[in-house]
């Protein structure tokens, strides 16, 4: 253990500037690199080089280990600029320690979730890499040169074997739409990699998000001409969860957006073209929808729960959804964010709030419970590890309604 990790345990009190950021510094100035792990300085003393190293400890690790439950407001600033210290010199948040966690997670476990050492470490994630406060060396400078060639090398041949691989369907919308899917046992699937699509353990999903959009016409109407014609858009069909909960409402007018020719043709066999209130925009969204706008088609609720999209997709579409909401409409919807651990969430949830700001919206969440299933476990895990995320807005109120599930919980934000 070296000095740096000492320092960072903080077990000398009252935590003072004089002390520890003037030591911090020293150490820091003197080579000491703010990533240096127990596990190396470990591998240093028993004479092992080179060694692949199963975790990483960092002092960052060691601080959020060590805040006293009973720091005082003048120890807490020391802390704060500790580990501000830390990320000027290129601390990682996301290095992983010897019992499996992020910085971020020994604060949640912690219980300072929400205090300003984990706010810190978010507005800090924030900014991103943070550039090194001294020149770097010919010596750093060919080293980090010879890593960054070697990086190349690694992604060039990860892109070769990717290009080798079966295409999958949900790399891209464009394979996914030429990819075979099949109805089979309450779940839709793609027909050769037996990857899920949707199953029918989301049916409280698609619950909480049918009550939600049509809270629009219960709750937020502001005047009569929102109820005279009560219209609804649903993007994605499935398996039709969702579309079956909304004719169960009885709209006005219900339109479904669908791209997927086998869910056309399902949805042809199932009788949805001859509803009389049921209108079947075939095509992908990013073409049928404009037309709405051309068209002065406004909606009470949009629904969008789709296959292989990103959230740069989610904000192609916020410049639609605006324009096609009527004054009181509600939009929920589901997207793609791969979830790290649980400080990650945190950040991804406030880049989401950040995003939709510049909309007008405000953003709040409460906890769902996950659903309980013992069918179809195979895919569904497939789909939790996908990470899925609904973001929803009302029109000029600009609230938020945020369906989230993550791993082993669902978030809705209301």
């Amino acid at each position: 253990m070296s000095d740096l990790h000492d320092l960072c345990r903080l077990t000398t009190r009252p935590i003072t500037q004089k002390h520890y950021i003037t030591d911090l510094k020293y150490y820091l100035s003197n080579g000491i690199p703010a990533t240096y792990t127990l596990e190396e300085a470990a591998n240093f003393e028993a004479g092992i080089e080179d060694d692949v190293l199963s975790s990483t400890t960092t002092p960052l690790h060691l601080i959020c280990r060590s805040i006293p439950l009973d720091a005082s407001d003048a120890e807490k600033d020391v802390i704060l600029e500790m580990m501000a210290e830390l990320f000027s010199w290129g601390a990682g948040w996301n290095l992983v320690d010897d019992e499996g966690n992020t910085p971020g997670d020994v604060l949640f476990k912690r219980g300072f979730r929400g205090s300003e050492y984990y706010n810190a470490l978010l507005e800090m994630m924030q900014q991103g890499d943070v550039p090194m406060l001294v020149e770097e060396t010919e010596e750093e400078k060919s080293k980090r040169e010879a890593e960054e060639a070697q990086e190349k090398k690694i992604a060039e041949e990860a892109e070769r074997r990717r290009q080798e691989e079966i295409n999958d369907p949900a790399a891209t919308q464009e394979t996914y739409l030429k990819t075979k899917l099949e109805y089979r046992d309450g779940a839709l699937i793609t027909k050769d990699n037996k990857d899920g699509v949707m199953m029918d353990w989301e049916h409280d999903l698609m619950q909480a998000g049918c009550d939600t959009i049509f809270k629009s016409v219960d709750e937020l109407a502001k005047d009569d001409d929102d109820l005279k014609e009560v219209s609804i858009l649903n993007i994605g069909f499935g398996m039709g969860i969702i579309d079956t909960m909304i004719q169960a409402k009885n709209p006005t007018r219900h339109f479904i957006s669908e791209a997927h020719p086998d869910v056309l043709a399902k949805l042809k066999e199932d009788g949805w073209y001859e509803k009389s209130n049921v209108t079947i925009l075939e095509g992908r969204w990013q073409d049928t929808l404009p037309e709405l706008l051309n068209q002065g088609i406004f909606f009470n609720g949009i629904y969008y729960d789709t296959f292989s999209e990103e959230y740069s997709d989610m904000l192609d579409l916020y410049d639609l959804i605006v324009g096609l909401l009527k004054p009181s409409g509600i939009f929920s919807s589901l997207t793609v964010l791969v979830l790290i651990d649980r400080s990650f969430m945190t950040f991804t949830k406030k880049i989401v709030e950040i995003d939709l700001n510049n909309y007008g919206m405000d953003v709040k969440y409460t906890e769902l419970e996950t659903p309980k299933t013992t069918t179809h476990m195979n895919m569904m895990v497939k789909t939790i590890l996908s990470g899925r995320i609904s973001i929803g807005l009302i029109g000029d109120v600009r609230h938020i309604s945020i369906l989230r599930f993550v791993l082993c919980d669902w978030w809705v934000k209301l």
